[in-house]
């Protein structure tokens, strides 16, 4: 039987929050959906889930994409009894969400450690019982001045910044394939580069990242 690996994008449901910078979780994982043709379409544990297969060469995959409807807050309430209900291992469960601690624009891969203050994240450890999984960050950067964090999140993202960040979810799409067939510490080194790391030889890439995200 084939492994089952889940993809786990953090957001908030709703339309009105559909193209904010906090839901680049979930507009990540809609790309993956579409890019590998698998249907987000079942309402299961208070998530919208889809399950299908992902295929790179001769190679395939079994995933579980999930996109927890409970609001960012309190995530890991669908995703932990997802992961019991189709007994995931930790090892085989990976986080896309935003972090407003690190630079707009760049990614950061790793396997467990805190919440860095991201509180769907911190809901994910304390319904898992454990760190120990995989995330990928993608950075928003800090509001400008004295502007509150939690108004900034739920903006949506500029013109400026929707340059940047429609090729970087693309990117994104490219690092889980990579987790999903070589394994976490081959993503890792792949996606991790100090330099600008809105580039990867490896592309899957539409031509226009813009109309992958409508």
């Amino acid at each position: 039987m084939a492994t089952l690996k889940m993809i786990v994008g953090l957001g908030n449901p709703g339309p009105q929050y559909v193209a904010n910078r906090h839901n680049i979780g979930f507009q990540c994982v809609d790309l993956f959906a579409r890019r590998h043709q698998i249907e987000l379409g079942k309402l299961q544990l208070q998530a919208r889930i889809g399950e299908g297969w992902v295929t790179r060469g001769g190679e395939r995959q079994k995933v579980l994409l999930v996109k927890p409807l409970t609001y960012m807050n309190a995530s890991g309430q669908a995703v932990g009894p997802l992961a019991r209900y189709y007994r995931v291992d930790l090892a085989d469960i990976i986080v896309v969400h935003d972090d407003i601690d690190l630079a707009s624009g760049k990614l950061r891969l790793r396997t467990g450690g805190g919440s860095g203050g991201q509180n769907g994240v911190k809901s994910l450890i304390q319904h898992l019982g454990s760190p120990e999984f995989a995330r990928i960050r993608i950075g928003i950067g800090r509001p400008p001045g004295w502007m509150d964090p939690a108004a900034y999140v739920l903006q949506n993202f500029s013109a400026d910044e929707e340059a940047v960040f429609g090729p970087l979810r693309l990117r994104v799409c490219d690092a889980l394939t990579c987790w999903l067939f070589d394994g976490m510490a081959a993503a890792m080194n792949l996606y991790n580069r100090a330099a600008d790391n809105s580039r990867d030889p490896v592309v899957e890439a539409s031509a226009n990242p813009a109309a992958d995200l409508a």
